[in-house]
């Protein structure tokens, strides 16, 4: 069957800081292709929707299939979804990916009947499923994950090995569009897949059912020698938690030369127990390293669930200083700040070289503060749900409270990203330049385009076409981590880590879940 894969359009945050390469989607497409489906793969991050209905008319293929990871994505790909199935009445409609495992019915309810499927869970494995059943006329909903309206499937299946597919990435036809920062362009790339920490913030613990899994060296490196691109983002959720891995894929890269430019996201507690791994993937071109810090004081970590102390947090920070690492770390502003606790944040980042990204709190569809969070939602406006809109009731009324967010995030680029920061990195520019990457230099003078407070405020105001479903009751009690989970737990045997690091993660969560 002719497959046409579609990943959505950027958010805000995207809009200036980065654009990555769509790898979920790549690897959906790999295992498709090798099912013996004719594929292609648009990225709306780099083409148009007219792109999209031009493709869809001269092609006319029998599956549109829709990438869904962000849940602020979910009005345009609904929208893309009806548009398709109007267009091309016979051609099977579905969409997958993280956020649209965890609202599967609420999507369904949206398409109106335009939407024939929503699959839950690893791509990899369900989607040539998927279509097997879609191409003998089956019932769908007896391939693990899917869901329809007229029932659902098994429990969606992990994919038996990471080492099984790699991304086609053939299929983009924009690749020198990506790039993170100063690595541009760049590709991305999966060391490891899942977290088996606990944070109450964020949904990958529960998609993956507190799973671990890595690739082999072998087929890392296989990936690695297709990369044409200078820089590399290690897409992994936390980078090097078991040492040996990581080790092992530096010492293979070291053995045959290879020289890239790395960004990754990892740990602070990670960080500090894995010395020499980061000292290895320095000397190999790691310059950038994400640490979700999330807080900067002892009450917003346990809020959050990070029980990587202050201390260790700052341990880190020097540790990566130390080795001439550029760090960004992440803090989540809450909406109950007031102007003085901006204050404090913006004095607090300005002492610091680390660069400081600044996202809002947000409660998001399989998180456990999605459960928890005590605080009615001020809107079920999927598109706000973007960690840079307020979805909860804030202190101050709202237009002070963008007002002092943009106001904080207006320093710290200027301080990082602005033209006086610009000037230390005119080597860098210049040699994007002589290569014809444009990227970081227009993402230079977007900021003030994106980030306004006037246009936060005019979202809030517009119609609203799909509504998410009311939260559940907020609860005191624990949460079983097991009902938040999209793929089934299986305990300690789904993790790769060895008796000391699993002991050592364990010691890492707040235990505010049963075990699993």
């Amino acid at each position: 069957m002719k497959v046409f894969c579609v990943h959505p359009s950027p958010l805000m945050y995207t809009k200036v800081f980065l654009r990555l390469e769509p790898l979920g989607l790549e690897l959906v497409a790999e295992s498709l292709r090798r099912a013996g489906h004719d594929i292609r793969l648009m990225d709306l991050q780099v083409e148009s929707h007219a792109d999209f209905l031009r493709e869809l008319d001269a092609w006319r293929p029998d599956v549109v299939c829709f990438s869904l990871n962000y849940l602020a994505n979910v009005p345009e790909v609904v929208d893309l979804a009806k548009t398709a199935k109007t267009r091309l009445p016979e051609c099977f409609t579905f969409v997958g990916g993280h956020s649209a495992s965890f609202v599967a019915k609420d999507l369904l309810e949206h398409g109106e009947g335009l939407l024939d499927c929503v699959l839950r869970g690893e791509g990899e494995t369900g989607a040539p499923r998927l279509m097997e059943a879609v191409a003998r006329g089956g019932n769908i909903d007896e391939v693990p994950g899917a869901v329809s309206l007229k029932g659902e499937g098994p429990p969606p299946a992990f994919t038996e090995s990471l080492d099984e597919h790699l991304p086609a990435r053939d299929l983009l036809k924009h690749r020198r569009k990506y790039f993170l920062g100063t690595l541009d362009p760049c590709a991305s790339i999966e060391f490891s897949r899942g977290c088996p920490w606990d944070c109450s913030f964020c949904s990958a613990w529960t998609f993956y059912g507190r799973s671990y899994r890595v690739m082999s060296t072998e087929r890392i490196m296989e990936d690695l020698r297709r990369i044409e691109e200078p820089g590399i983002f290690i897409v992994d959720d936390v980078a090097f938690i078991q040492a040996q891995h990581g080790m092992e894929i530096g010492e293979a890269i070291a053995r045959e030369g290879i020289r890239k430019q790395y960004y990754l996201e990892t740990r602070g507690d990670v960080l500090l127990r894995n010395k020499e791994v980061f000292k290895l993937w320095k000397r190999l071109g790691m310059e950038y390293i994400f640490l979700g810090v999330e807080a900067i004081d002892a009450e917003g970590l346990q809020k959050f669930r990070k029980r990587v102390s202050l201390g260790k947090n700052f341990e880190a920070l020097e540790f990566a200083r130390s080795l001439g690492i550029t760090v960004a770390i992440n803090l989540i502003a809450d909406p109950d700040w007031d102007k003085e606790r901006f204050e404090v944040i913006r004095q607090w980042c300005m002492e610091i070289p680390e660069i400081v990204n600044i996202s809002v709190n947000t409660p998001y569809p399989g998180t456990e503060s999605w459960h928890t969070e005590s605080r009615q939602l001020t809107t079920r406006d999927y598109r706000l749900f973007d960690i840079q809109h307020a979805v909860l009731p804030t202190r101050l009324p709202l237009r002070e409270f963008y007002g002092e967010l943009v106001k904080t995030q207006q320093v710290l680029y200027k301080k990082h990203m602005g033209w006086a920061a610009a000037r230390d990195t005119l080597k860098i520019l210049g040699g994007h330049l002589l290569r014809g990457q444009t990227n970081f230099l227009r993402s230079l003078w977007k900021f003030n385009s994106v980030f306004n407070p006037e246009l936060q405020l005019a979202d809030h105001r517009q119609p609203v076409k799909y509504q998410m479903a009311l939260p559940p009751a907020p609860s005191d009690r624990k949460i079983e981590a097991k009902t938040l989970y999209v793929h089934r737990g299986q305990g300690r045997r789904s993790r790769a880590l060895d008796d000391a690091t699993e002991k050592f993660v364990d010691e890492g969560r707040m235990g505010a879940t049963a075990a699993g």
